[in-house]
């Protein structure tokens, strides 16, 4: 198919599995999706497996794996979701939580990775630097789904702004972690670094030209806009700087989601402020709200389609099952250890660390990263559990997070939290 027509494949069946949920599941509008899209996939493998005849899968399958569910979301989508998401995320909010998210986003996506990475090679007998990738994809918290849930859980300023700057930090240093081990573990391959020294450079290569290169590009457009009065065409300059931006990121070999995360948090807030009258921020901010749930939507169906990808072995269920306890216990030190090495200097609130715990939920980045692998022995191990993980995370954790949130985050706002 043209790239067209598995775009417009993809709206058509997002529209139709969204409105079946509205009409009948009544789940958070992505779960929701996701939950349709997997039902459709499981009926599919159910009939093929009863009239092997008719090949529905195998036809299915192959138009899934021709779709690059990887390429379309690391090189696509990815830039226009962080963009969107650091859009809504105001610097004096952020400012004042920047502490606790600079340390989750790097000491505790470290923590996460070496945690997951032991834990996973003690499991399966893999080599301590392949399980180390596999804990650098899978730590890292995806800010599609961990902001599409924040907007159900109604929780109180300075949680919500924990939650929302380290996804979408976390994000970024976890990508540039995952290339620097998988430079390591894989040198032979396609990828940047391949010694000690070659991945340090590359991590301050990445992690630093990302954010300079998203303040630069953020300011540069900031200082265009407030030369125009038109909305339509300012819409246009943002969505320029979304897709260009994270573009000419790859091409320098910075990080991008970095980019996007740093342009879209100056544009937000400093060129909200000062860089826009009233109607054109109100145009912004609608356009790109509906942007995000249109490519949320979009994302959360092509994770339930995934499941045609992914090389479903029963042995593999077993290590996926233990991989949500591992990835689960790696997910509370990332957040318990920062807050903990803070709490004699600030106040937090208890409910802080259950909340943010079960409510980093992992999502379509982690698949991306997972199905980019380079084919080895290992690789169709850490599909599946990738898989299982992200299928629990999204259902079972997005859909209970909000009752963990009413249980544990009703206090009264304390002066530091």
């Amino acid at each position: 198919m043209s790239l067209l027509q598995i775009a417009s494949l993809l709206i058509v069946l997002a529209g139709a599995f969204g409105a079946i949920n509205y009409l009948f599941l009544r789940l958070p509008s992505a779960i929701g999706i996701l939950v349709v899209a997997l039902l459709a996939s499981f009926a599919v493998i159910a009939t093929d497996a009863l009239f092997p005849a008719l090949t529905v899968e195998e036809a299915i399958r192959a138009e899934v794996l021709e779709i690059e569910f990887s390429d379309a979301l690391l090189e696509g989508m990815l830039g226009l979701l962080l963009f969107a998401g650091a859009l809504h995320v105001k610097l004096g909010d952020l400012r004042a939580q920047w502490l606790p998210v600079l340390l989750m986003a790097t000491l505790g996506v470290g923590l996460s990775t070496l945690i997951v990475g032991v834990g996973f090679s003690w499991i399966t007998g893999m080599p301590l630097l392949v399980a180390l990738v596999f804990g650098a994809l899978i730590s890292p918290t995806d800010p599609v789904a961990v902001l599409g849930v924040l907007r159900e859980a109604d929780l109180r300023k300075s949680l919500e702004t924990k939650i929302a700057g380290e996804s979408l930090f976390n994000d970024g240093v976890g990508y540039v972690v995952f290339l620097v081990l998988i430079g390591l573990a894989f040198p032979a391959g396609d990828h940047h670094a391949s010694g000690l020294s070659a991945a340090l450079t590359l991590f301050v290569q990445e992690a630093i030209g990302g954010a300079l290169l998203g303040i630069v590009l953020g300011w540069l457009t900031f200082r265009v806009m407030r030369l125009i009065d038109d909305y339509s065409l300012e819409v246009l300059i943002t969505l320029g700087l979304a897709f260009g931006g994270y573009e000419l990121a790859v091409w320098l070999h910075v990080s991008a989601p970095i980019m996007a995360v740093c342009a879209g948090l100056l544009i937000g807030d400093v060129g909200a402020k000062y860089g826009m009258s009233e109607e054109t921020r109100r145009y912004v901010e609608a356009f790109w709200k509906l942007i995000d749930e249109i490519l949320n939507a979009v994302l959360f169906l092509m994770i339930g389609f995934e499941v045609f990808a992914v090389a479903f072995d029963t042995s593999f269920l077993l290590t996926g099952a233990l991989s949500i306890a591992l990835a689960l216990v790696a997910r509370l030190a990332a957040v318990a250890v920062p807050i903990l090495v803070l709490r004699p200097f600030r106040d937090f609130s208890p409910g802080v660390i259950p909340i943010m715990t079960w409510g980093g939920l992992k999502g379509g980045i982690s698949v991306a990263l997972a199905l980019s692998l380079p084919d080895t022995e290992w690789k169709p191990l850490i599909l599946t559990c990738t898989y299982i993980v992200v299928i629990f995370s999204i259902i079972v954790q997005g859909l209970t997070v909000t009752r963990v949130a009413e249980r544990f985050g009703r206090a009264p706002e304390l002066p530091h939290d």
